[in-house]
């Protein structure tokens, strides 16, 4: 009798401890998504910032953008950091 309430009591335990994970996960999710991404969204709203380039531009025959990589002398390849 004891060793079926010590199982069913642990049991409920996990099933107890599962279910305020979820609850938690999914507040603190939420908080973070909502300041981060939301706040990243009004401010570059705000200054104009477009991190996609999405109007098609008819003078432009490639979608790819130049880089404009010019060529650095060979030692300053080898201590980059």
């Amino acid at each position: 009798m004891i060793k079926e309430f010590i199982g069913g009591f642990k049991e409920g335990q996990k099933l107890f401890g599962k279910t305020i994970a979820v609850i938690v996960n999914t507040i603190l999710l939420s908080i973070i998504y909502f300041i981060g991404i939301g706040l990243t969204s009004i401010v570059a709203k705000l200054f104009g910032k477009h991190f996609l380039e999405l109007e098609k531009k008819e003078s432009l025959s490639s979608y790819w953008s130049e880089l404009n990589l010019g060529k650095k002398p060979i030692k300053e390849y080898y201590r980059q950091f």
